[in-house]
């Protein structure tokens, strides 16, 4: 469906949104490295895997949830918050997958980050990202793949509907379509809550990640040499959507 018949398709009640401010309010505060990098933040509401996330960005989420619902389109968490061992897990699990493949460390370290973040370095640390998808339609095995939200998709309506409002509730897609953009690859269910997480971004820009993941036992750590991380850190950490920046 293209986006001007999508438009002409929704609910009249869309009409409403004209009167949200366009632009995000960035509010200015700081933050400890430990909120940045997941391993605590008193900001942080929620008790389970797809509810917890930034207490302002919750506000916002289910505002926009709200709204998309009068058009027929139910948004759901498919993950929020995210802490630093619960990235390591992540992390850990396909690392030593690899390695049983016979992969070497560095090439298994690479495949992963294909899609997946070195603990420490996801933006889901921060309770402003979230994973996103539409269950009023019938859900797919493998819900986190681009061909769901693309074409003819099953999420494919949901992203339409994105695509014209998330940004009028502060919401952006963080891993564009850009064939310009290198790093993590598109992923059309990734949005992010920018009020928050453009500041937490810049104070994250000015931790030393060589000296924190070097304190930590991460299975390849030894392998994130200087040069690994400011390539990581250029492609995958900042290689982003302009606007959250």
């Amino acid at each position: 469906m293209k986006r001007n018949e999508f438009i002409k398709k929704i609910s009249i009640s869309s009409l409403g949104l004209a009167l949200v401010p366009k632009t995000p309010f960035f509010q200015e505060q700081t933050y400890s490295t430990s909120q940045l990098i997941g391993k605590g933040n008193p900001d942080i509401e929620g008790n389970t895997y797809t509810s917890k996330m930034h207490k302002r960005a919750k506000i916002s989420f289910l505002k926009m949830q709200k709204q998309a619902a009068k058009d027929g389109i139910t948004i759901a968490v498919v993950s929020a918050y995210r802490s630093f061992d619960r990235q390591i897990e992540i992390f850990e699990n396909k690392y030593k997958n690899y390695i049983s493949q016979g992969l070497k460390p560095l090439v298994a370290i690479n495949k992963i980050i294909t899609y997946s973040t070195i603990p420490g370095t996801s933006r889901h640390h921060w309770g402003t990202d979230l994973d996103l998808i539409d269950t009023s339609v019938p859900r797919p095995k493998n819900v986190l793949q681009a061909s769901h939200f693309e074409g003819n998709g099953v999420f494919c309506r949901f992203k339409e509907w994105m695509d014209v409002y998330a940004n009028d509730f502060g919401f952006f897609l963080v891993y564009t379509d850009n064939p310009k953009r290198k790093g993590f690859k598109y992923e059309p269910w990734h949005y992010s809550y920018a009020p928050i997480s453009v500041p937490m971004l810049a104070a994250y820009k000015k931790l030393n990640l060589s000296a924190i993941l070097a304190k930590e036992k991460i299975l390849g750590n030894t392998y994130f040499t200087e040069q690994f991380l400011e390539n990581y850190k250029k492609n995958h950490i900042l290689d982003i959507n302009p606007k959250l920046l």
